[in-house]
């Protein structure tokens, strides 16, 4: 990439399709960030196929948009935002946020249906909300696409690769009994159900991370995801045994 040096007065063309049925989503995130960055844009909007395959030829690039930095051709979005000293996201870098995500929305979900159900945000059944909630969430996340989970999962779930249906089952399994604890109803069926695939997923996790030291990618927010499977998998697995012991002394007590 060329490395001109930028300042607030250079000059900064941006080329980007902007058609009656298309507006490239990456020609507007260019200019946003460039006005954002206090820089004045000469926009140039390529309003046909014509016209952008002409410019491609012009310029010999395959995509658009393309921004110029004192006539000097910097690239695309990701390559402004290097060019500009900014993050660029690697899609292939493992990380947490989803799951981090996931658990603060069912966290505050289950503050929210606390307060709804108990006029109190710290009620007694708000941890029991939470969970179900966060197992319904990621049971959603699991269906979105059944088969790439199954894929994912069957790296490293012990049941699942003695028995390969188990991998379609699940994501049902883990939602529906999410939706049964959180309205309270069925507890003979949803707690042994979360104490069965909380266990199976709690000893699968510990044999492929810390017996057989593999790194892995973590299915549970489904199998499209770069969530390491590790210490967050094992403690989302042994809060759903702990969820369903609870569930069902709650039940043999109450």
């Amino acid at each position: 990439m060329n490395q001109t040096a930028v300042t607030k007065d250079s000059r900064v063309e941006l080329y980007r399709m902007v058609m009656d049925e298309h507006t490239c989503p990456f020609g507007l995130k260019s200019k946003d960030l460039l006005e954002r960055q206090g820089f004045k844009v000469e926009d140039h909007p390529l309003t046909s196929s014509e016209e952008t395959e002409a410019f491609k030829q012009k310029h010999e690039v395959s995509t658009t948009p393309q921004v110029f930095i004192d006539g000097t051709r910097i690239g695309g979005y990701e390559e402004l935002r290097e060019h500009l000293g900014l993050d660029v996201a690697d899609e292939d870098a493992v990380t947490y946020e989803p799951v981090i995500a996931l658990f603060a929305t069912a966290l505050f979900m289950g503050l929210a249906v606390s307060w709804t159900a108990t006029g109190s945000l710290l009620s007694a059944r708000m941890p029991e909300y939470f969970v179900a909630i966060a197992m319904c969430l990621l049971g959603l996340q699991k269906l979105k696409d059944v088969e790439s989970f199954s894929t994912m999962f069957l790296n490293y779930d012990l049941l699942a690769q003695r028995h390969v249906r188990y991998g379609y089952v699940y994501p049902y399994a883990e939602t529906i009994a999410g939706v049964l604890m959180l309205a309270g109803v069925f507890i003979w069926l949803a707690a042994p159900l979360a104490l069965f695939i909380g266990t199976v997923g709690a000893v699968s996790v510990f044999k492929a991370v810390y017996i057989d030291k593999r790194e892995l990618k973590c299915a549970c927010v489904g199998g499209d995801s770069n969530v390491p499977l590790g210490f967050v998998s094992l403690t989302e697995n042994l809060i759903m045994v702990c969820m369903g012991i609870w569930m069902i002394l709650r039940m043999s007590i109450l």
